[in-house]
């Protein structure tokens, strides 16, 4: 019989050489359906990575600095008079244009005699042809640096017009993501951006990622690159005071998906192929330790705060960690990735606009619209549930913050773990169903028809697909067949 010593010397093996994903690096996993864990972990260890393409070994972590604190918007015209801004790009929408963070923001500029322009036409949920336009407008102006005050849409445009300045000869698709674009690198220094958010959600102020609708092709698309993240996020507590209550459901479902999925996204070590040159090494790069305790953090406050802000818009305590914990998720996913749910969120809200048509309650626009965060909680109950196997322990700790209960209550610690995605499920609905969120696909208008359209146009989304357990981490696995289960069980529950 073989010793104590030598089992343990076994396991120990098995956890770190044989699979080293989230489930098998456990120290605690529960002993019921622990086999169907390991079973997964190894099917994906045995689909053996071809020679030529090296597993990554590294991480990397970039975000833009931040400020936080109420009127801390007043400070921007110095920050540029210290950077001898010789002229400035400003980015806003028509809405945000009318309220107080602009307001704030023309006068800072005016008391440091900054010379300025402002756009302010940038669209909600942005799409080609808009970026097109802020990028003409932006190329006949020699701006020196940017400013976007507004939402993702407005930080995204802005990032753009940034990138398309400098590369003026480019067209729009040389740097979109692959494949859809060509997925160029960003080697030229673009001009220094400040982002202002208005919204507590996207956590664009410190990513280098801007997202962008592409009506032909009936899904969203983006490009994702370190070169684009601002240089500075002033995030200022007197800025999301004007949001609606509708506004602020959606940006914080955005926060909680960002840490959701960043948190549960293949380790940065299953990520193939390993870059050539650390230049090509991508923004999004799976979990990693770093990126683990913004998202869980911004998971946490998101729990908290986010049903306060849907009872109590004018809710200061809940405003100011929700805007925390949107800049937290934002550092979390800038450098650990989202997949499944922001994947198909990109073809939900695509389609609507020639489909379904849903007009999302609360969003004064004459277009249909699923706000970006409804869109991506739409699927979120199923992807959890679909890749909780993966990461059994990842999962359950998710399970404990939903359930507000403690990791080490038996009804979490001896839960097996093939039960762990079902009940992740149930406690995933319920809070979204407390917050008023559509329950699931049907509900915004789609049918079990429109599956196959919405597969379609979530399979081209690889730079977040490849960072999916279950799909990402098993080579020859495109998601089709994953993707049409998880659509399915998304249309109602």
């Amino acid at each position: 019989m073989a010793s104590r010593s030598s089992i343990h010397r076994l396991m120990n093996a098995a956890r770190h050489v044989a699979c080293p994903c989230h489930a098998c690096n456990s120290s605690t996993t529960a002993a019921a359906g622990s086999a169907i864990g390991t079973m997964m972990s190894n099917a994906r260890h045995m689909a053996a990575q071809p020679k030529n393409q090296d597993k990554e070994y590294a991480f990397e972590i970039a975000a833009a600095n931040l400020r936080f604190g109420e009127g801390v918007t007043r400070e921007v015209g110095m920050d540029f008079a210290n950077m001898n801004a010789r002229k400035v790009g400003v980015f806003t929408d028509p809405t945000v244009e009318k309220l107080l963070p602009m307001k704030m923001a023309r006068e800072s500029l005016d008391a440091s005699g900054i010379s300025y322009e402002v756009f302010n036409k940038v669209a909600v949920e942005p799409t080609d042809a808009s970026w097109k336009e802020a990028i003409d407008w932006a190329r006949k102006h020699d701006f020196t640096h940017f400013l976007a005050v507004g939402g993702g849409s407005v930080m995204d445009t802005a990032k753009a017009a940034n990138l398309f300045t400098v590369y003026k000869d480019s067209d729009l698709f040389d740097f979109i993501n692959a494949p859809v674009g060509k997925g160029l690198p960003i080697t030229e220094k673009l001009r220094p951006l400040i982002a202002v958010p208005t919204t507590a959600g996207t956590g664009s102020e410190t990513t280098g990622t801007a997202i962008l609708d592409i009506p032909s092709r009936n899904f969203k698309t983006g490009i994702a690159n370190r070169a684009l993240k601002p240089m500075l996020g002033i995030v200022d507590t007197l800025n999301t005071d004007s949001c609606p209550t509708a506004v602020h459901i959606s940006a914080g479902l955005d926060v909680l998906f960002h840490s959701m999925e960043s948190y549960t996204a293949i380790p940065y070590y299953e990520r193939t192929p390993r870059p050539s040159n650390p230049k090509l090494r991508p923004a999004y790069q799976g979990s990693n330790p770093i990126s683990d305790v913004f998202s869980l953090w911004a998971l946490r406050e998101t729990v908290k705060y986010l049903p306060r802000i849907a009872k109590d818009k004018h809710d200061k305590e809940a405003q100011r960690q929700m805007l925390l914990a949107a800049s937290f998720a934002g550092i979390g996913f800038g450098n650990g990735g989202v997949h499944l749910c922001h994947a198909a969120s990109y073809p939900i809200s695509g389609l609507n606009k020639t489909g379904p048509k849903y007009k999302h309650p609360g969003y004064e626009v004459e277009k249909p619209i699923i706000p970006h965060g409804i869109s991506v909680a739409l699927t979120g109950p199923a992807v959890f549930k679909f890749t909780a196997p993966s990461a059994p322990d990842r999962h359950r700790l998710a399970l404990s913050i939903f359930s507000g209960l403690p990791e080490s209550d038996p009804s979490i610690s001896r839960l097996p773990n093939q039960e762990v995605g079902k009940r992740l499920y149930d406690e995933i609905a319920r809070f979204l169903d407390g917050l008023g969120v559509p329950r699931g696909l049907k509900a915004v208008g789609y049918n079990k028809g429109d599956v196959q359209r919405l597969v379609e146009g979530t399979l081209p989304q690889r730079r977040v697909l490849d960072l999916a357990p279950g799909i990402g981490d098993v080579v020859g696995e495109d998601g089709a067949e994953h993707l049409t289960g998880i659509m399915e069980d998304s249309l109602e529950y």
